[in-house]
């Protein structure tokens, strides 16, 4: 069994009824799982969640209270189906208001006659959010306490999402290993417990696949301690040399 992390813990709230239906793909969860990683945030739960109040209202109010952080993206254009502004408000019981700064971003990066009332609409925030910049397109997301209100599309989020980096606290960074072996699961599932019944400071996977006709397994082991990781890594190796297998393909 693995060792308990004290680590600060993160939630993503995925909305959007286009995501749900397959249309569109989301991309935003491996960023942000990588960054969190970085940043010794722990990402335990991502929710994929439609464009409807009452559900995001639940889901916010929820996650907010059980994780260190909640990040949400997705809801805050410029479009009728665009919620989740006005749903936050509820969430925290504060007034929806078109505020002045976001409204200030917007006239700074739309040309004159440009800003119409659709796209006003992204200047209307929950009344005591903290903005978060959009050096992309101008439009602001925001903050509420723990929980951070980020766009869908991939690029705007990503740069937003560097901009929030210094507003959050993390513990030690999480590295990963992996190795890749000709070895199927049933033949070293054994073995993996064994190791990992030794190694419960760290996290150890079995992920199979099939290449070229060929089965295998990608073993991924993370943790913090670079020295334990280098140990296991040694250890994987050669039980799967006992095995009989190959391997095929280490990052260590």
């Amino acid at each position: 069994m693995k060792r308990e992390d004290s680590s600060p813990t993160a939630c993503v709230l995925i909305i959007g009824d286009e995501i749900l239906s397959g249309r569109t793909q989301d991309s935003n969860l491996a960023f942000i799982g990588k960054r969190c990683d970085k940043l010794g945030i722990r990402l335990r739960e991502t929710r994929i969640i439609p464009d409807v109040a009452e559900t995001i209202i639940a889901a916010v109010n929820e996650c907010r209270r059980r994780f260190t952080y909640l990040f949400t993206t997705g809801g805050i254009g410029p479009t009728h189906d665009d919620r989740t502004a006005a749903a936050l408000a509820r969430a925290f019981n504060v007034k929806l208001i078109r505020n002045p700064d976001a409204l200030a971003a917007l006239d700074k990066y739309y040309a004159a006659g440009r800003l119409n009332e659709a796209r006003l609409k992204m200047a209307d925030i929950p009344e005591t959010a903290r903005l978060i910049d959009n050096p992309v397109s101008g439009a602001p997301g925001f903050q509420l306490e723990n929980v951070f209100v980020l766009p869908g599309v991939p690029l705007i989020m990503q740069a937003m999402f560097e901009g929030i980096v210094d507003r959050l606290s993390g513990g030690e960074p999480m590295l990963i290993r992996s190795m890749a072996t000709n070895l199927t699961e049933g033949m070293i599932a054994a073995a993996l417990d064994e190791l990992q019944e030794r190694y419960q400071d760290l996290s150890i996977g079995s992920y199979p696949y099939f290449k070229q006709g060929k089965l295998g397994v990608n073993v991924v082991s993370r943790g913090t301690d670079k020295v334990r990781l280098d140990e296991l890594a040694g250890e994987l190796e050669e039980m799967i040399l006992n095995l009989n297998g190959k391997v095929l393909l280490s990052d260590t």
